[in-house]
């Protein structure tokens, strides 16, 4: 029988009752009403107040949403009711910021009781919730009273503990938040668990406050067995005209050192108008070993100076200019005597210019600065403060032809020091000094192209051919201070750069031709370049009088090239890739360098790399990592650095990663070993449980693995994770 009433129709075997009033209905009973359908093996439908009692086997869908009850009883319009020993499921969806990718994210449980208290609002008595398959429930969050808030997609949980595999791991006896679409939500997240011989047993217990959509913080107490409690928070902020970070960490007493230690940082970025942008990085720690003592990254720990800098920034359209001012806290090795710190530059004026447009086809460029160098507080009274003006426009004739190119360039470099003292050993005392030079350089090349098919393949194959001319005479320079040049270390790039120091406290003199070739296979199907060679080498024709070093003096007036430098890059198949760089030495008929790289890569979670770096007199290691799948769920992750000159191990990594079967949890298992210094050498182990939307359990080593191994895979779906220091 079948019987409507407005938009509701209810069908079953037998329909009995008064019109408008009562319906009862009997035998695979069936209510529709819009997205909603309603069914069970009875039904008292009450039309006046649109209320429905349901009566064994009861199901009701809404959309994705599945409530199964042996009885019930609610008011449709207003979304209210109840129902005993229910099986519930509820989907969300859940949009990627970054991507605008949409996911759904369903959620079950069950409960002794689930009342409905409006549209998207669900309170279950005795309840759980889990992401799990509901034949696999390898986990859940039971509580004496759950809250799902699909509105604000937001659970709460009072008086809760999450089960794993049958047994309680964790026990909140107030209440938690946590997010229904994994997004993140005000609330205490899960601890955090590690162990490290610097810091001991090491537990943090983040509070998330979700103050507004673009306001947040983080608050994050901390215990370490082996150096006591401490507090750390970030708070975030953002707008459409600024955005920013403040991060701070504070341990009133270090039971090792036996003083207090902190940590402060603050990044602000403002855009003040359409040209006008400015920005604040501050950064400072209590000592010199905080990072090495209180971090288990290798990154973090090997910081040695920490910028301090504000900075406007202009953009004129054809110009731009910039005001800086800028200082570092340069961190001292426990045996270091002395550590230069960078000079202040308080303040610097940087100004820089393109123009293409100029009459016949001329381009202009323009760089300048004008900066006052302060010495730090703590440094030694050997160096000089002054001040630095510099000036350096340019002209250029590019002439691009199909084929071939000649770019000619000509500029005159102008600087000017004004210092506080003479520079300690200047034969004439001067604080007062100038220096202007001419530079000339032409910058030509040629493309060649032919069509050649290799491995079955057609492919466009270049030769191009490229020569740099640089001309810069030689002034006296030994009187000038030293304020932030450095040589360049030799590479590739350095082949074409007009100056072999870095800054323009040194002008090194040139009378030098660069020349270098360079040989692509490009695949004609899809464009891209399977492979690239290049081979490349600097002559002098005069010696090189300018030098930072008597050895560097000693090596530009012994040899009139340098050595040659060659690269090649290439993927040999969709799955293997080969990087070398090499640097040969025809004077002393030996290899300076030599740096290879090898990565093997089929699919994604499959990778194997190996690396060897050699450096004459500096380094010689070899490095090899990987992940790979050992099972169709289990997966080994690891990397091992050797150095073969000192004859040790600087670095190892060794880790298990599990996903389960319905990938709704999965267990990462990881030891991580390297040496700061020789004799100092940090140990950690990480391990973590992630659950599915819920987050996770122990600290992630993931943004471990992703710096440790190239092309490491995410074995789950990356979750936000708002914890201070991931």
């Amino acid at each position: 029988m079948e019987l409507h009433n407005a938009n509701t129709t209810i069908r079953a075997r037998n329909i009995r009752g008064l019109r408008s009033i009562e319906a009862v209905a009997e035998g695979a009973v069936e209510i529709e009403r819009e997205d909603l359908t309603l069914s069970a093996d009875e039904v008292i439908y009450h039309e006046l107040t649109d209320e429905v009692s349901a009566e064994g086997n009861v199901v009701v869908l809404s959309g994705e949403d599945r409530i199964e009850s042996p009885r019930g009883h609610f008011v449709v319009h207003e979304s209210v009711g109840e129902f005993e020993t229910p099986y519930y499921e509820f989907t969300t969806v859940r949009s990627d910021q970054r991507s605008g990718a949409t996911q759904a994210v369903a959620g079950h449980g069950r409960a002794e009781r689930l009342y409905l208290e409006g549209e998207n609002q669900y309170r279950a008595e005795a309840g759980t919730w889990t992401t799990c398959h509901p034949d696999s429930e390898d986990w859940y969050l039971k509580a004496k009273d759950l809250h799902l808030d699909y509105d604000r997609n937001e659970g709460v949980a009072r008086g809760s503990s999450l089960v794993f595999k049958g047994v309680p791991l964790v026990y909140w006896p107030g209440n938690m938040r946590f997010p229904l679409d994994e997004q993140r939500q005000s609330g205490f997240l899960v601890p955090s668990v590690a162990l490290s011989d610097k810091t001991g047993f090491d537990v943090t217990a983040p509070y998330y406050w979700n103050i507004a959509p673009n306001y947040d913080a983080t608050i994050v107490p901390r215990y370490m067995s082996r150096r006591g409690a401490q507090i750390g928070g970030e708070f975030r902020y953002l707008s459409q005209d600024y955005e920013g970070e403040i991060r701070g960490e504070w341990m009133p007493h270090d039971r090792q050192t036996g003083e207090s230690r902190g940590l402060g940082a603050i990044q602000h970025r403002q855009r003040f108008s359409s040209r006008l942008r400015g920005s604040i990085d501050y950064n400072a720690v209590t000592d010199d070993e905080y990072f090495e003592d209180l971090s288990s990254s290798l990154q973090v720990s090997s910081r040695r100076n920490l910028l301090r800098q504000g900075q406007l920034q202009y953009s004129g359209g054809w110009w731009n200019a910039r005001l800086r001012a800028q200082a570092y806290q340069t961190l001292k090795e426990a045996d270091e005597t002395r550590r230069r710190t960078p000079y202040r530059r308080l303040p610097q004026f940087e100004l820089e210019a393109y123009r293409d447009d100029l009459p016949g086809g001329l381009d202009f460029i323009f760089e300048g600065e004008a900066v006052a160098f302060r010495l730090p507080n703590d440094d030694d009274d050997t160096r000089v403060e002054g001040n630095r003006f510099y000036a350096y426009p340019q002209v250029a004739l590019p002439i691009v032809r199909p084929g071939w190119y000649i770019t000619p360039k000509f500029g005159v470099h102008t600087t000017r020091y004004g210092l506080d003292d003479p520079l300690p050993g200047a034969a004439d005392g001067r604080t007062s000094i100038s220096r202007t030079l001419p530079i000339t350089t032409v910058d030509a090349g040629m493309t060649f192209e032919r069509d050649t098919n290799l491995f079955d393949s057609a492919f466009q194959q270049t030769l191009e051919p490229r020569l740099y001319y640089v001309h810069i005479p030689y002034r006296d320079q030994d009187d000038i201070p030293r304020f932030d040049t450095a040589s360049y270390d030799f590479g590739y790039a350095q082949l074409f750069s007009e100056n072999r120091y870095s800054g323009v406290d040194r002008i090194g003199d040139a009378n030098q031709i660069t020349a270098a070739v360079t040989t692509r296979l490009i695949e004609e199907e899809s464009g891209a370049e399977r492979m690239r060679a290049t081979l490349g080498q600097r002559y002098y024709f005069e010696d090189r009088r300018v030098a930072l070093t008597p050895r560097e003096a000693e090596n530009a007036s012994n040899f009139a090239r340098t050595d040659i430098l060659a690269q090649f890059s290439g993927r040999v198949s969709q799955s293997f890739s080969l990087d070398w760089e090499g640097q040969y030495s025809p004077e002393h008929s030996q290899t300076q360098r030599n740096n290879l790289r090898v990565r093997y890569h089929p699919e994604e979670h499959k990778v194997l790399n190996l690396s060897y770096r050699y450096s004459r007199d500096v380094l010689r290691d070899l490095d090899v990592s990987g992940q790979w799948p050992i099972t169709k769920r289990l997966y080994g992750v690891g990397r091992v650095t050797r150095s073969i000159d000192e004859n040790r191990i600087t670095e190892a990594l060794a880790g298990v990663e599990y996903v389960s079967r319905c990938g709704c949890w999965a267990m990462r298992v990881a030891a991580h070993r390297f040496a700061v210094e020789e004799d100092d050498e940090t140990n950690a182990l990480f391990f973590q449980l992630e659950f599915t939307g819920l987050g996770g359990i122990g600290p992630s080593p993931v943004n471990l693995l992703q710096r440790s191994v190239p092309g490491y895979g995410m074995i789950t779906e990356s979750v936000e994770d708002p914890w201070f220091g991931q």
